[in-house]
């Protein structure tokens, strides 16, 4: 492994080592993970994009009756429209 040092906010490494403490992890280890899962994606997801997304597709979502069931299928077609 490489060393490297970076700098975070005083509330990120509060909320880093909380997270690290339920996790049974160290707050390296979840460095790590979140940094594989953003380059397995790709880059850095659109937060702000999203969630303009996901508020124009709550409206839309009413209706079918199997919705408890497929909930997360309808917003996903909502959100790529």
């Amino acid at each position: 492994m490489i060393r490297t040092q970076i700098q975070i906010t005083s509330e990120q490494a509060r909320a880093l080592k909380r997270l690290a403490a339920k996790e049974g992890k160290s707050v390296a280890e979840l460095i790590r993970i979140s940094l594989d899962d953003m380059l397995r994606a790709g880059g850095i997801k659109d937060q702000e994009g999203l969630r303009r997304k996901a508020s124009a597709a709550a409206g839309k979502l009413c209706g079918p009756k199997n919705l408890a069931e497929r909930h997360d299928d309808y917003i996903a077609e909502a959100i790529d429209q």
